[in-house]
């Protein structure tokens, strides 16, 4: 098979295409042809081994896992033992962590799910970690009808699902985004949007039961200022810090601030976990219509077809 492999940390210029093994389907797993797969931040992430202090996991000298790739859709090729969910030909998604950016993968049976119908193949392979990784955040957070919930971070990735989902909840969902995104964040069915570069989103009265952080670098000490006392603050974003300690600087800040405020921090780390339990299961995911009766939208492809990267090495 033809995969994407990266040997050593950088640019984009280290990952390559070459010939691979194809992978055996072990007890439990199933073999899935990748149709498509899409990039996330943590691919980036790892492709550049930074920030520094994830490097005792992922490899110190160079990556660990030489096969990249988290977000895969795809069909079943084969089972191995004691794997009867799925059959040769079914259509799948996935959350992968490695592995995504190659024509076959061996991908655990639990955590896969079916592929939407009325998705392509190339849509489809964006749902895996956004979706459920906004599910998980919002369970974590412990989101429910009625609640005040402000989304930091509303037009990417995770906060598109997380928008939808928390409004599906019945929760009143104030979403932060830049300029150029506040129609789309009010189209996915947002009470209120605040374009953060002009609006304080963190100044006024506490009003908000859960903040959701999945983008941005605002620290703890000014989130807390807009929740309410019994509240809680879900940091998520991996964004700023710099090479060294990335956002984790800004993690262990906010676990000072947990030690002396009322309200509460926390953070989670999204995991595979059973697909049928997610949002691609148990909901109808859809592609960018605009219609809120269809189901959940899923926003801005970043998906490729591996086929079409196989032919090109342009992954």
């Amino acid at each position: 098979m033809q995969a994407i492999v990266q040997d050593r940390y950088g640019s984009p210029d280290v990952m390559r295409l070459e010939a691979a093994s194809v992978p055996t389907a072990d007890d439990g797993e199933v073999l899935v042809r990748v149709i498509a797969s899409s990039a996330n931040p943590r691919d980036w992430h790892y492709m550049r081994g930074l920030p520094y202090i994830a490097r005792p996991t992922i490899g110190l000298r160079r990556p660990k896992f030489r096969f990249p790739g988290s977000d895969v859709a795809g069909v079943v090729e084969s089972a191995g033992a004691h794997a009867s969910r799925f059959v040769p030909g079914d259509e799948v998604i996935a959350y992968v962590q490695f592995g995504g950016f190659s024509e076959f993968v061996a991908i655990p049976e639990a955590t896969l799910g079916r592929k939407p119908s009325n998705l392509t193949f190339e849509e489809a392979a964006t749902v895996p970690l956004a979706a459920t990784a906004a599910l998980q955040g919002l369970r974590f957070a412990g989101v429910r009808a009625g609640q005040r919930v402000l989304i930091v971070g509303a037009s990417g990735g995770l906060g598109t699902f997380a928008v939808q989902i928390a409004k599906a909840w019945g929760a009143h969902v104030t979403g932060v985004c830049s300029t150029a995104n506040v129609e789309l964040v009010r189209s996915l069915g947002a009470d209120e949007v605040l374009d953060y570069r002009s609006v304080d989103f963190t100044a006024g009265e506490p009003r908000f039961d859960a903040v959701f952080q999945l983008g941005g670098t605002t620290p703890a000490s000014r989130l807390r200022r807009v929740v309410k006392p019994d509240g809680l603050v879900v940091l998520n974003s991996g964004d700023g810090g710099g090479q060294w300690f990335g956002p984790f600087g800004r993690i262990i800040a906010a676990k000072v601030v947990d030690a002396i405020a009322s309200q509460k921090f926390g953070t989670f780390d999204a995991r595979g976990g059973s697909m049928p339990v997610g949002v691609p299961a148990s909901v109808h995911v859809v592609d960018g219509s605009t219609n809120p009766e269809r189901g959940f939208r899923t926003v801005g492809w970043h998906a490729a077809s591996v086929s079409r990267a196989s032919a090109s090495a342009d992954f």
